[in-house]
């Protein structure tokens, strides 16, 4: 199915998206085009500088090119949608949010340019992709559904539960984005960082792992008392798996002085995380696959081909 196939397309490009985004960060190529939406004054290109190595302006470049590859995967689906039939307006809503968020991104990384990769202005950036990444799964899900109300799988506790979880996970998205910020990693060996001890923000990030792992427990539970549908268990068991290993490589990483690797691994890791939530999420309810519209290749194989069938079945009674 063409929709369905953009849609993981386009789940895809919003994770691979963060992650060259954090090599840009950790290659201090967050300035290799100093200007926006100008690589350098008067070029869309990078062009020769005296103060900035033309790797550092290609990594740069390429990240925004991929950005423009991003827009059209997005708006790719948005016409899928609008030519689906027939049209469904949840369906619609979704892939009309993914340009629309794209752009959103393109803007805020425009003023994170213009403001010197300050850490306040950065946050936003990767915070955005990571709503972008849920809103890409809700699609997925969306992109093999009928525009019907849905029939939930779980108990309203359970979802409630689920949204608990979400929120612990939003606070640990934020806390990680705080680690950077007062990180070695800013995007530019200029770019002040802030004033908080690493230690300390590093602890804050543990925590609240150590709380969404105890809300994924409680959930895990909770899914087993009420029978919950076996393709929720594994989705569930898929989220428990990402956590831990995301867990794991953030022990080793801050062991290690946060090496470069490491830190896009660990971006990658996010969107894994986040993608394996909303896939959670969507598990908790279910609607009808879309019908299939009737077209000239239907009534051919319905009635063409059915005919000759027929008429050898009377030939052979008589």
């Amino acid at each position: 199915m063409l929709m369905r196939r953009l849609a993981i397309g386009n789940l895809v490009a919003q994770v691979g998206i963060a992650v060259t985004g954090s090599v840009v960060r950790v290659t201090g190529s967050g300035l290799g085009c100093p200007t926006w939406p100008q690589c350098n004054p008067g070029s869309l290109v990078p062009t020769p500088h005296p103060e900035i190595a033309p790797l550092i302006q290609w990594i740069e470049f390429g990240n925004r090119l991929l950005g423009v590859a991003v827009v059209l995967v997005a708006g790719a689906c948005l016409l899928a949608a609008l030519f689906t039939r027939p049209r469904r307006r949840r369906l619609t809503v979704l892939t009309a949010a993914m340009p629309l968020g794209v752009v959103a991104q393109a803007v805020i990384g425009g003023f994170t340019v213009l403001a010197g990769l300050s850490w306040w202005s950065v946050m936003p950036h990767f915070l955005a992709s990571m709503v972008l990444v849920w809103l890409s799964v809700l699609l997925v899900s969306a992109a093999g559904e009928d525009d019907v109300p849905a029939t939930r799988t779980v108990p309203g506790a359970v979802r409630g539960l689920i949204t608990v979880s979400t929120v612990v996970l939003a606070g640990l998205l934020i806390a990680g984005t705080l680690v950077t910020a007062a990180g070695p990693h800013a995007g530019d060996a200029t770019t002040p960082r802030l004033d908080v001890d690493v230690p300390l923000l590093a602890q804050l990030h543990a925590d609240l792992l150590f709380a969404y792992l105890g809300t994924l427990v409680g959930l895990g539970f909770a899914l087993r008392a009420v029978a919950a549908p076996a393709a929720l268990g594994r989705r569930f068991g898929v989220l428990i798996a990402v956590v831990l290993a995301q867990g794991a490589l953030g022990g080793i990483q801050y062991a290690l002085g946060v090496p470069e690797l490491l830190v896009s691994l660990h971006v990658l890791g996010a969107g894994l995380v986040t993608a394996a939530a909303a896939s959670v999420w969507t598990g908790t309810s279910t609607r009808p696959a879309p019908p299939t519209p009737a077209g000239p290749d239907t009534a051919l194989d319905s009635g063409e081909s059915a005919r000759p069938l027929a008429e050898a079945g009377t030939a052979d009674r008589s």
